[in-house]
């Protein structure tokens, strides 16, 4: 697909997407495979394959001029789309590339259409999958599908009120969420199979790689799951019709469903539409990040707290940081450089593992959230009685979610033993008395070896009324002091 000059960043880039090169479907190409052109400024596909954020295109024949030209800066906006299916009632890390994608695409002043999929959930996409999945009840479907449209709409917001500004004087693109439950729960049965069902090739369905792989495994493939890239192509259907969508985005296991949304598109409006896909994210051991695999970080405080998010991204290893400040982050690929250069000469700081943690915070969780992660990382992990003190009650849950708590009621020369026994932290008799002697007992993360020691306000009861009891390394209590 042709494309503005790349940088020698850029070369650096297409690496990453090499990395990634796979067997695909006849006629898709990696963006970064575009013949050179001069130009000025960098178009939108050109930039974004530069940050390793687009991975392949559809169809590759006619995308070269028409999907580049469609994009031009100056000309009319474009609708995109992404499908969510609301497996679950939260996003998770996962998903933050097609969001990514969203927002880069609203960013360059086009309209976004971020759908769940309320209706197609209930099928279960069979992309990825060698059995299909638990039956969904349709309540609990609407239920997700509410969580995810929430979720969504946080991220939206999150993104314009904290990383758009002013925009250098550009208007942010439009935004919508929708739910494909709102069309297809009333697309009569007769009409879609004598409409869309008309236009869908049997050959072509069978012939993709999901289908493939589910006919030959040991529970085959139901009709539901086989009909599931017949729903999501109606779905690029309705959205071009509706909303004039011309651009479907989605994970690079999305392929085969974008193929065939293109196929039914182009068949019953003859309008050129595209697809582009965004690269997996994968654990250390290979496997995609989600619900699926039980390794999901999800991006609902309720599931995983900004603490945690924030750890997540915090722990990242060196030769992932950068990829993934160039995924999840608005920074300028600049100063991402010049971060990186920093890193090679102070790597004991882990400032890019710090920022790409900031960013990805902040925008998922707000202002507030980032604040949280950093009291919680101070208290935790830097001993922090200022930090302690600061902290909220959910906070503290978060923090320490395991750990048990009790509500005492400060007597008059109670001591650290009297503390330690009324939270049921140490075993009576002499081996609980030992173990504050040995140094196993810290209190607000200061060590004390005295069990004798009286309970003072202000040291051992910090003045938000919560004591943090700490014995050996990693068992933790929270004391709540009543009537102070």
């Amino acid at each position: 697909m042709a494309a503005p000059r790349l940088s020698r960043r850029c070369c650096r880039a297409a690496g990453l997407f090499g990395a990634l090169r796979r067997a695909r479907p006849p006629g898709t190409r990696h963006v970064h495979e575009r013949p050179q052109r001069a130009r000025g400024a960098k178009g939108l596909l050109a930039a974004q394959s530069e940050r390793g954020l687009f991975q392949d295109v559809f169809p590759a024949q006619g995308a070269d001029e028409q999907l580049e030209a469609l994009l031009e800066p100056g000309r009319p906006p474009v609708a995109v789309y992404c499908g969510f299916d609301p497996t679950a009632d939260s996003l998770h890390v996962g998903h933050l590339p097609a969001v990514m994608a969203l927002l880069h695409f609203q960013r360059a002043g086009h309209t976004v259409l971020a759908v769940v999929g309320g209706a197609t959930a209930r099928l279960g996409d069979p992309s990825g999958r060698e059995r299909p999945r638990e039956p969904l009840e349709a309540e609990r479907v609407r239920a997700h599908a509410r969580g995810l449209r929430e979720g969504l709409g946080r991220l939206l917001e999150n993104h314009r009120a904290l990383f758009w500004a002013a925009g250098g004087g550009r208007p942010l693109g439009r935004a919508e969420l929708l739910d494909n439950a709102w069309w297809l729960g009333r697309e009569p049965l007769l009409d879609f199979l004598c409409g869309a069902g008309g236009r869908l090739r049997m050959g072509t369905l069978l012939s993709r790689q999901a289908c493939q792989a589910r006919l030959r495994s040991a529970e085959g493939m139901s009709l539901a799951e086989f009909l599931y890239p017949a729903l999501q192509a109606y779905d690029f259907l309705h959205l071009h019709r509706h909303h004039g969508c011309r651009v479907q985005l989605g994970g690079a296991d999305q392929m085969g469903n974008i193929m065939s949304g293109y196929e039914l598109v182009t068949k019953m409006t003859g309008t050129d539409v595209f697809g582009i896909t965004v690269p997996l994210i994968t654990s250390t051991t290979g496997d995609k990040l989600g619900k699926t695999a039980g390794n999901a970080v999800w991006l609902n405080r309720d599931k995983t707290s900004p603490f945690e998010l924030y750890q997540f991204f915090v722990r990242q290893q060196d030769d992932i940081v950068e990829k993934y400040l160039k995924l999840f982050t608005f920074l300028p690929l600049e100063e991402i450089d010049h971060i990186m250069e920093m890193h090679a000469r102070e790597p004991e700081k882990w400032g890019p593992q710090k920022r790409l943690a900031a960013e990805v915070t902040k925008l998922v969780h707000g202002r507030e959230g980032l604040e949280s992660a950093k009291r919680c990382t101070k208290a935790l992990y830097h001993s922090s009685v200022e930090a302690l003190e600061a902290m909220s009650d959910q906070e503290l849950q978060e923090l320490f979610r395991q750990a048990p708590s009790a509500e005492l009621i400060l007597e008059p020369g109670m001591t650290l033993l009297d503390l330690c026994r009324k939270a049921n932290a140490i075993p009576h008799g002499h081996s609980g008395y030992q173990k504050i002697t040995d140094g196993g007992v810290s209190v607000n993360g200061i060590r004390v070896t005295n069990p004798e020691t009286v309970l003072i306000l202000g040291q051992h009861i910090l003045k938000n009324g919560v004591s943090l009891l700490r014995i050996g390394k990693k068992n933790y209590y929270i004391i709540k002091w009543l009537q102070l």
